[in-house]
């Protein structure tokens, strides 16, 4: 018989495609987990982002999931739970707004009843839970075990989602109750770096995020097609570039050049003097005062370099005023 094809759940499938917003609703959390890689502008706090954008408002959200054209969300933190009536709340604007075939998926480190399963019925179409890593070699005593077999009676798209740690085996035994079982491989992060290094770990490279050695506890689990592994590189090289992709074809303005990886790049001159015969040959839509400094194509600035006083450089961020990556001077 010929082995079955992997089995990516309907929100994987979006990841894959960028087609996934963030939703962060929390940083608190009942638990301390030492391979927590929350930075410290969210881990503890009770803080809301959108991909990575603050939210101030509901509002905020729908903008951002319109932004980036989004078919989905993911719901995190933190610990989401903790916060179920803003869990709610949100995911019934998003569901809306958007219409019921907007697929949204939650993590949770508790192991959620019949009565917050209730609550999330009809908005939250596939949980992923989070057992403690103490927990793994009993999995079918814990309380994992009997909100996994409860929620997919109640129809939702059930997994577990958890690092690639030392153990993993032992998560096979839970694999009849789940329709997936998602493996993260352990990243590197500023804010557990400490604990790694206590425990003997090390980056893989500079490049990337990825700890030395974590895919091989990823070994310990047989070759069944509900099991997936989610590469560091993956999330780096290919979810976000496609999220970062789909948010600047929405939002990059007429003179920003879109790279491959999804970063947006222009020009900017900060002028020394009169902006005489500069301007004149362009349109409005070839340029933007921000702050007393004039935004263009960056080709536009590079062609006209030697003629306009005044500070020149070329930006690439990220788009709708993300992350600057590069500064070059002209």
């Amino acid at each position: 018989m010929a082995p079955r094809e992997p089995f990516l759940s309907p929100g994987c499938v979006l990841c894959h495609q960028g087609a996934k917003m963030v939703l962060f609703v929390t940083g608190r959390c009942h638990r301390t987990c030492w391979y927590c890689p929350l930075s410290r502008e969210r881990k503890g706090l009770d803080v809301v982002f959108a991909n990575d954008r603050r939210v101030t408002s509901p509002s905020d959200i729908i903008r951002e999931a319109e932004n980036m054209s989004a078919l989905g969300t993911g719901v995190t933190g933190g610990e989401p739970l903790l916060v179920l009536d803003r869990v709610v709340e949100y995911c019934t604007l998003l569901k809306e707004h958007f219409g019921p075939d907007h697929q949204i998926h939650l993590y949770t480190g508790l192991a959620p009843d019949e009565s917050m399963l209730g609550r999330l019925q009809g908005l939250v179409d596939e949980i992923r839970l989070h057992p403690p890593h103490e927990s793994w070699p009993r999995i079918l005593e814990t309380n994992y075990a009997r909100s996994a077999a409860l929620a997919r009676r109640m129809g939702f798209t059930i997994g577990i989602e958890v690092p690639s740690l030392p153990g993993l085996g032992a998560l096979a035994a839970a694999l009849p109750l789940l329709d997936f079982l998602n493996i993260n491989e352990l990243e590197w992060g500023e804010t557990c770096a400490a604990a790694m290094r206590e425990r003997g770990l090390e980056p893989e490279d500079g490049l990337h995020n990825a700890v030395k050695g974590a895919r091989q506890w990823v070994e310990e689990l047989p070759a069944d097609p509900k099991v997936h592994l989610c590469s560091s590189v993956f999330k780096d090289s290919v979810q976000l570039r496609e999220r970062l992709k789909r948010i600047a074809a929405n939002t990059a303005r007429p003179f920003e050049e879109v790279t491959d990886d999804g970063t947006v790049v222009y020009g900017v001159l900060e002028p020394a003097g009169s902006l005489d015969g500069f301007l004149d040959g362009l349109d409005g839509d070839d340029y933007e005062i921000c702050e007393g400094r004039v935004e263009t194509a960056w080709w536009v600035l590079a062609d006209h370099a030697a003629l306009v006083p005044g500070r020149k450089y070329v930006v690439e961020r990220y788009p709708n005023g993300g992350m600057v990556v590069e500064v070059t001077p002209l």
